[in-house]
């Protein structure tokens, strides 16, 4: 059985508009280290973690590496973590608005950014890789939750969708993310 087969397809409990949102369960340091999918044990150790996180309002971990600020990290609940890349940033005098492929945020040009993953094991010591366009700031939980707004954003579209339905859709492509590098 490959780790990902235990991860949960639907993180809600309950059913239909009643059901509610399971917060990400708390963990450690060493946890999340441990969790790290496509790195060495050197690289992980040397990734500086935040402060602190809100996990009430969590559904996955995710930030920038505040030592490098080229790397992010996200941990999905099993818990299974990923090392990522982004491009350096270059200014941009359009301005244009760009989608969050895991919380459907509208943001302007700077808040959604190409991360890109080395896959796990050898293909990825090869180089080949992964991406995924996300938040900028990987706070797509506060995002879904309404808790953080986009900046340049005065108006965000509403869906039809309970939370628990948006944060199950959101999970779900961030699981199919974690699942192609692990694959």
């Amino acid at each position: 059985m490959k780790f990902f087969d235990m991860w949960p397809v639907n993180r809600l409990t309950g059913g239909g508009a009643a059901a509610s949102v399971t917060a990400m369960e708390p963990l450690t340091e060493a946890q999340i280290r441990a969790s790290l999918i496509n790195c060495s044990k050197g690289e992980a150790s040397r990734i500086k973690m935040p402060p602190a996180f809100a996990w009430e309002d969590l559904d996955f971990l995710g930030w920038s590496d505040p030592g490098a600020p080229l790397r992010a990290v996200i941990v999905v609940p099993g818990p299974v973590g990923i090392v990522l890349r982004k491009p350096e940033r270059k200014r941009t005098s359009v301005v244009r608005s760009s989608m969050c492929r895991v919380c459907l945020t509208q943001h302007t040009s700077d808040g959604v950014t190409l991360f890109v993953a080395p896959l796990a094991g050898p293909a990825g010591r090869n180089g080949n890789s992964v991406g995924e366009y996300l938040c900028t700031d990987l706070a797509c939980s506060l995002y879904l939750r309404g808790k953080k707004q986009p900046r340049g954003r005065l108006v965000r579209q509403e869906e039809s969708l309970t939370l628990s339905e948006r944060v199950d859709r959101a999970m779900t492509t961030l699981n199919g993310l974690v699942k192609r590098v692990a694959a």
